[in-house]
């Protein structure tokens, strides 16, 4: 499943319109926005699995950050908590602030949406993204599938090709 996939799955229609109306863009657009975003987020998301523990923590975030409020009540997207939330996110996914702006760089070269627009919906959609992840890995626990699951089918979306991912979070390290 890919991560616009995933986020339909889930339900975040509603929010992704939200991230939209904030960012001033129509709807493809955003997806645009979105699918250049969700390889990096999908690696960051992988490299935190791969860690000592970090299944587990993962695991912990998703069940006690109340992420899944993204998805289920999508006006939440507005408020700064919001912003705040998908920063901290961002700052365990790749550790650093520079990362984070080049993947907007990418991401703004790739769709053509100005990168401060990128950079302005990256923490929202980092926050949506656990959202979708806590919705479906319980969905999916009860149908016997749980995270490791969710994540692996992200990773798997491009065929096993993780270039993508590995290429755009290392062309954003190698700047700083």
């Amino acid at each position: 499943m890919d991560f616009l996939n995933l986020l339909k799955s889930a339900g975040a229609e509603g929010s992704l319109e939200q991230i939209g109306g904030i960012l001033g863009l129509d709807s493809s657009r955003t997806q645009d926005v979105v699918g250049a975003l969700a390889p990096a987020l999908a690696r960051g998301l992988e490299r935190q699995t791969e860690s000592g523990g970090g299944l587990d923590a993962l695991q912990n975030a998703l069940s006690s950050g109340g992420h899944q409020r993204y998805i289920d009540e999508p006006e939440s997207m507005q408020a700064d908590e919001a912003r705040d939330d998908g920063n901290n996110i961002l700052g365990h996914l790749f550790g650093s602030r520079d990362v984070s702006r080049n993947v907007a760089a990418q991401a703004a070269e790739q769709t053509g949406v100005d990168a401060g627009l990128i950079r302005k919906a990256l923490p929202l959609v980092a926050g949506l993204a656990m959202g979708a992840l806590s919705k479906q890995s319980s969905d999916q626990q009860s149908g016997g599938g749980g995270l490791g699951a969710v994540i692996g089918g992200l990773l798997d979306s491009s065929g096993g090709d993780r270039g993508g991912a590995d290429g755009l979070l290392n062309l954003a390290k190698r700047f700083f």
